[in-house]
C-alpha cells in the first residue's frame, strides 16, 4: 500500500492515536487536586518537574567499574500537568530524557524535556491542545499529523552520535547525545515521513536495527531494517488482520516475532469520543497470536496461537532447527489481562495504588513445523526484562528484570537476574521505600558483566543509580550514585560505553 493512501486511512480512522478525535471533557473528577491532596510519599515519582534539570554531580559511594564508564540514557513521561489540568494516564506525559555520565567515582546527571512540536505549542499556550493516549483534555483541537501529538517519552536508541527519543505513534525524535538538544524528527525515507516507529527496536549483534510501527485501526504493520551506519535498508507496510496494541517484539537469527494480545481497536468507540486507549476492547476469544515473519522475505509469515494474555515487554528470542521443524523460544512478561494499562497505570496519576494481575516471566516455544505453540510461566513476578545485548536473537539464559511486587506501592521493589532455562533466580531488594526502574546489562569482555539501573528512594526523595556484579546480584551494589533530588519514574534506557 502506498504511504499516501495509508496516511489517508489513518487520518480517516483516528489511528494510533492520530486524527479526527471528537473532543470531550476529561470528566468531573479533578485529578490535579486529588494528586496534590494525596499524602502518599511515592507520588513524587509521578510529579511534574517545572523545567529542565541542570548538570548536577551525584554523591558516589564506592567506584563504578571501568566497564561501565560511559553514559546511561533514560527517558520517561514527566510533563503530567499543565494549566491546572492533569493527565489521566501515566503514558501521556511529555517525555524527559536523562543523561548519566559515569566515570569511576564521578557521576553527573542532566535532564531535559524533549522539545516536541506538541510540548512547545502547549507550553506556549499554557494548556493542553491535543488528545493523548489515555486522556481527552477539554477543548482539544484535532491534531494535524501523528507528530503533532508525539510525546517522545518511551525509549531511546543511541545512533551515530545522536539519541533517538521514541514513541509508539509517530516518528523518532533526534537529540544531541551530548547536550540533549532536540534536533527534530527522524525521517527514514521521504515516503515514510511521519510513519509510526515503535519504542522497542532490536539491534542484532552485527549492528543491524529492526523495528516496526502499528496502525491498529487499519490493521497495518510497518517494518524497518536499518544498517549499522544508520541508513535505511528496507521499509514496508504489511496487512495483519485484527492487529492489536503491540508494544514490543523480538528477533531471532532468521525471524521477526510478534506476540499479539487480544486488545483490539474499535473504531466506533473512537468515533464516540473515546481516547485511543479506551477505543480498545479486550477480546480473549482471539487468544494470544504469535506472528512470525521471515527476516529476508517479509511476505513469508506464519501465525501460531497461545492462550489469551497481555504483555508489554519481551526479553529475547532464539531459534533452533530440529527434525520436527524450527523451534523459536521466546521469553516475555505475561499478565492474564490488560487491567494494568486500563487501571493501574491510570490511577497512579492521582496517587492511587490499584492492584492488577501480577505479571510473570513466561517462556514460550513456537514450533514452525507443526504450527503448535506452548508456554510455561516461571515463578518470578517481572517487568522491564533486559538481556546481554550481545545475545539479541541468539540463545541466552539470563534475563535481568524488576521483581517483588509491593501490595502498598506501584511497581516493584527489587531487581533480579533469572535463568529462563532452570528458573533459578537471584535478586536484590532495595527496601520498603523504593520503587525500581529498568536495569540494563553492561558487558565486560569475557567476564560476567554488570547490571546498571536506577531506583526512586521516596523515603529520602532522591533517585539512586546502582551498579551490581551480574554474577553476585544478591550481594548488593558495588557502587551507588545518589542525586540530591527525585526524578519522575521513567520507562526505558540504553547504555553507551565511553
Amino acid at each position: 500500500m502506498e504511504r499516501r493512501e495509508l496516511l489517508r486511512l489513518l487520518a480517516a480512522a483516528g489511528a494510533l492515536p492520530l486524527l479526527a478525535p471528537l473532543a470531550r471533557a476529561a470528566g468531573t473528577d479533578d485529578w490535579q487536586a486529588q494528586f496534590e491532596a494525596a499524602s502518599t510519599p511515592w507520588k513524587s515519582g509521578f510529579a511534574t518537574p517545572p523545567g529542565d534539570l541542570p548538570l548536577t554531580r551525584a554523591t558516589v559511594r564506592g567506584r563504578f567499574p571501568d566497564a561501565v564508564a560511559g553514559t546511561l540514557f533514560r527517558i520517561g513521561p514527566a510533563g503530567h500537568d499543565l494549566g491546572g489540568e492533569r493527565y489521566q494516564h501515566w503514558f501521556d506525559g511529555d517525555g524527559m530524557v536523562h543523561r548519566f555520565v559515569i566515570d569511576g567515582a564521578d557521576v553527573r546527571h542532566r535532564g531535559r524535556y524533549v522539545a516536541t512540536p506538541k510540548r512547545t505549542a502547549e507550553v506556549k499556550a499554557g494548556r493542553r491542545l491535543f488528545e493523548a493516549f489515555g486522556t481527552m483534555p477539554p477543548g482539544v483541537e484535532p491534531p494535524t499529523s501523528p507528530d503533532s501529538i508525539n510525546v517522545a517519552n518511551t525509549s531511546v536508541l543511541p545512533m551515530q552520535g545522536e539519541v533517538l527519543a521514541l514513541w509508539e505513534g509517530g516518528s523518532a525524535t533526534r537529540l544531541d547525545a551530548r547536550t540533549l538538544d532536540t534536533l527534530g524528527v527522524k525521517t527514514w525515507r521521504p515516503d515514510f515521513a511521519g510513519m509510526p516507529f515503535s519504542a522497542h527496536p532490536k539491534v542484532d549483534p552485527d549492528g543491524t536495527v529492526w523495528n516496526f510501527g502499528v496502525s491498529a485501526a487499519q490493521s497495518m504493520l510497518a517494518l524497518y531494517e536499518i544498517a549499522p551506519d544508520g541508513t535505511l535498508r528496507r521499509a514496508a507496510v504489511v496487512p495483519v488482520a485484527d492487529l492489536p496494541m503491540v508494544h514490543d517484539f523480538a528477533v531471532t537469527e532468521r525471524h521477526l516475532v510478534f506476540l499479539m494480545p487480544p486488545l483490539v481497536y474499535d473504531g466506533k468507540r473512537k468515533e464516540a469520543g473515546a481516547s485511543f486507549l479506551d477505543a480498545h476492547v479486550w477480546r480473549p476469544e482471539l487468544e494470544m497470536r504469535a506472528l512470525v515473519i521471515d527476516k529476508k522475505n517479509w511476505e513469508r509469515r506464519q501465525l501460531l496461537v497461545l492462550p489469551a494474555g497481555f504483555l508489554f515487554h519481551v526479553g529475547n528470542a532464539w531459534e533452533e532447527d530440529t527434525p520436527g521443524g524450527t523451534l523459536i523460544h521466546i521469553d516475555y512478561v505475561r499478565s492474564d489481562n490488560a487491567d494494568s494499562v486500563f487501571t493501574t497505570n491510570r490511577e497512579v496519576m492521582r496517587a492511587r495504588r490499584v492492584k492488577s494481575n501480577d505479571p510473570h516471566l513466561t517462556v514460550a516455544t513456537l514450533n514452525l513445523g507443526t504450527g503448535r505453540a506452548t508456554q510455561t510461566a516461571l515463578a518470578q513476578e517481572a517487568e522491564f526484562p533486559r538481556i546481554d545485548p550481545r545475545r539479541v536473537g541468539l540463545r541466552h539464559r539470563q534475563v535481568v528484570h524488576a521483581t517483588q511486587i509491593r501490595r502498598d506501592l506501584p511497581g516493584f521493589g527489587a531487581v533480579a537476574r533469572t535463568d529462563v532455562e532452570t528458573g533459578r533466580s537471584q535478586r536484590f531488594s532495595y527496601g520498603a521505600q523504593a520503587i525500581v526502574e529498568e536495569h540494563v546489562f553492561v558487558p565486560d569482555g569475557s567476564k560476567p558483566g554488570w547490571i546498571l539501573g536506577t531506583v526512586l528512594d521516596f523515603g529520602r526523595q532522591k533517585t539512586v543509580l546502582s551498579c551490581f556484579a551480574a554474577d553476585h546480584l544478591g550481594a548488593g551494589p558495588v557502587a551507588q550514585a545518589t542525586l540530591p533530588y527525585a526524578l519522575p519514574l521513567g520507562l526505558h534506557g540504553a547504555f553507551v560505553k565511553a
